[in-house]
């Protein structure tokens, strides 16, 4: 697995084959979800829109939006509202302002409370449109002033100076007549114009007159996140995290998994296989007893995900043959019936399987001893009447440095491995041939070999 490449059937076996655990784990992320819901109280946001009239330039709206989240407005706010258990420090986080289309300036508030939450965007857009007319109203007071002041005067020159063509003109239809008149409407369109200048210079009509569009509307959900969001945020990312999880095990492990593998490991030839059927709790699944192992099956960690799922076995009597052949290359590699001690690796319970239906077939010729040994320090027994060891392991199981510890471990009690078997767990069907033992007393065999130390 630390060699192939991430695809969607190594996906869909940790869904198929770990999908109670995923779903505990994600009913945990849920909780854990509702919990920080609990520490994160509900939030409330709501906005109000303020108009700008006239012309306004992208800049100035930006401007504009950073004067209505500002400190002084919000602080004036803050004082008006007279919240007690809110600072004003605080409400700068709670109060945002963006622009719109059509030169609306959105400030919204976010509070504890749907009425708190209007109430703070009403009063701080209530305070930004009077600062702001203050602000700009300041600005061009003196300015205006001048310049109705000599605008004005403008005004009164004109006026008079129509007065007086109009008394000098000549009522009737002479060329003098007509040129007076339009000298009086040239001084007319003077005047308007004027007089439209004058409006403009006014305060009162520049771009200080803001109003506010209406009152906020009472919020009537909460704002992001909602405690349906933490609780669905949390199980996703449990679930996320556990499939990671099982993706980077499966990139890290370094049990061999191929026969060359395992051969090259234990120094020594790959002899044969021996398919033993797999029971109902799976055939990699360790005999652990207590709430440990309760709680394992419970969550459902039981197959291993990482290995391929059994394949069926054709029959009773294919099976049988694969024992005899496997008896037939240990009886070529001895000068004459001899005894043979099978080692398996302590806790490969389908490996003890295999040694047993290997004993229980091989009969006499040779006799072999079974004997459990620890992976993690391995110790054989010392050679005494024994022709040679024999290893039988499942693939998938176990380390390169595992593997080479028991083959020391044999090399150290003067047994020369002379083979490897691996035991291979089968899908077997229901019916069963009557000259063949049953699964139990293949068992029982291989451990009454291991306790006593005597031959199976």
């Amino acid at each position: 697995m630390s060699e192939d490449t991430i695809r969607l059937v190594t996906i869909g076996r940790i869904f198929r084959r770990r999908w109670r655990f995923l779903a505990v784990l994600a009913v945990v992320g849920a909780l854990v979800g509702y919990g920080a819901s609990v520490v994160f109280p509900p939030r409330y946001t709501t906005s109000a829109s303020v108009l700008l009239p006239g012309q306004w330039e992208e800049r100035e709206l930006l401007t504009q939006v950073d004067i209505a989240t500002s400190s002084t407005v919000v602080d004036r706010a803050a004082a008006t509202l007279g919240w007690r258990d809110v600072s004003a420090a605080d409400l700068r986080d709670q109060v945002t302002a963006s622009a719109a289309d059509g030169n609306i300036i959105k400030i919204s508030g976010t509070a504890d409370t749907p009425k708190r939450a209007q109430q703070l965007s009403d009063q701080v857009a209530a305070q930004f449109v009077r600062f702001a007319a203050r602000v700009v109203g300041g600005a061009t007071d003196s300015t205006a002033a001048t310049e109705a002041q000599a605008l004005r005067k403008q005004v009164e020159e004109t006026n008079r100076r129509i007065t007086d063509l109009a008394d000098a003109a000549d009522p009737g239809q002479t060329v003098e007549g007509v040129q007076a008149r339009t000298e009086l409407e040239k001084l007319s369109t003077s005047l308007e114009e004027a007089m439209t200048k004058l409006d403009e210079a006014n305060p009162a009509t520049n771009k200080a007159g803001m109003v506010v569009m209406g009152p906020a509307a009472r919020p009537t959900g909460e704002a992001p996140p909602t405690r349906t969001q933490f609780i669905g945020a949390g199980a996703l990312l449990f679930f996320l995290l556990a499939v990671i999880g099982h993706l980077a095990a499966a990139r890290m492990n370094r049990r061999l998994r191929t026969e060359p593998e395992i051969a090259a490991a234990l120094g020594s030839a790959l002899l044969g296989t021996v398919d033993v059927p797999a029971g109902r709790r799976g055939a990699h699944q360790p005999e652990d007893g207590g709430p440990r192992g309760w709680i394992r099956r419970l969550l459902g960690l039981h197959p291993r995900w990482d290995l391929p799922a059994p394949r069926r076995s054709d029959d009773e009597a294919g099976r049988r043959i694969r024992c005899r052949r496997v008896c037939a290359r240990l009886r070529d590699q001895l000068a004459a019936p001899a005894r043979l001690l099978v080692v398996v690796p302590d806790g490969d319970r389908i490996a003890r399987r295999a040694a047993g239906q290997l004993a229980a077939e091989a009969g006499n010729d040779p006799q072999l001893r079974v004997v459990e040994v620890s992976a993690d320090r391995p110790t054989v027994p010392d050679r005494d009447t024994e022709a040679g060891a024999l290893v039988v392991l499942s693939a998938g199981s176990w380390t390169a440095e595992e593997l080479a510890g028991i083959a020391e471990a044999c090399a150290d009690a003067r047994h020369k491995v002379l083979g490897v078997v691996l035991a291979d767990p089968v899908r077997a069907r229901e019916t069963r041939s009557a000259g063949h033992p049953p699964d139990d007393a293949t068992l029982a065999l291989a451990v009454r070999g291991h306790a006593t130390g005597g031959p199976a």
